[in-house]
């Protein structure tokens, strides 16, 4: 294998959206910006996803249009029972398990609730770190400045040896624009969104050995 670093996305591609995890993060989102920061009702949902859109996350752009804690945010937000939501897969450790890669988290989201997604899924063991949204302050991804910062935390130089596993098609996109070998989990991809796709964690090692 040509590769020797591999970024994991966190949510929505460790774990299927099927679970509706996020979906019920997305709903503590609009609570929170509701209850805590007294935006009117009728403007959440627009608001959530033109931020999301235009500064990568909801919180990034909360941050630059308003006052806001954001260690309160990401804490509010992932304040879910996570093991209602997860059930570990045998089949996806062991795949992991096997890889003979530097294996990175590289999420959105903050470290507490990847520590807890992991734990949860069985799987923290198997990565040797996180990057989280709070390392690449004041960017994330899909901002290519996120990516040259991940590299550098993973003592790797060279993008063409790192691969970004992701459920979102422009953050795989971005990867592949930084030089990296992207992978678009959970659908299919088309007009450079991607390198591979993959939805069943037995074609993950036959993607990279092809390389």
């Amino acid at each position: 294998m040509k590769f020797s670093t591999i970024f994991f996305d966190l949510d929505d591609t460790l774990y299927p959206p099927s679970t509706n995890l996020w979906k019920a993060i997305k709903g503590r989102m609009n609570d929170y910006m509701r209850d805590r920061m007294n935006l009117p009702v009728e403007k959440i949902p627009e608001l959530r996803e033109r931020y999301y859109l235009q500064y990568g996350t909801t919180m990034r752009g909360l941050q630059a249009n308003h006052q806001l804690d954001a260690d309160d945010f990401l804490a509010y937000v992932h304040d879910l029972p996570l093991g209602d939501y997860l059930t570990p897969d045998p089949l996806q450790r062991s795949i992991i398990a096997s890889l003979p890669t530097r294996n990175l988290i590289f999420t959105n989201a903050d470290i507490h609730h990847a520590e807890r997604v992991l734990t949860v899924l069985n799987l923290r063991d198997l990565f040797k770190s996180i990057v989280d949204v709070n390392t690449v302050t004041p960017y994330c991804k899909p901002m290519p400045e996120s990516f040259g910062i991940a590299m550098k935390l993973a003592g790797e130089a060279d993008p063409s040896r790192c691969v970004m596993i992701d459920d979102l098609k422009r953050t795989t996109r971005a990867a592949r624009e930084a030089g990296m070998f992207s992978i678009l989990y959970g659908e299919t991809y088309m007009n450079g969104d991607a390198d591979a796709s993959f939805s069943d964690w037995h074609q993950l090692t036959g993607i990279l050995e092809a390389q």
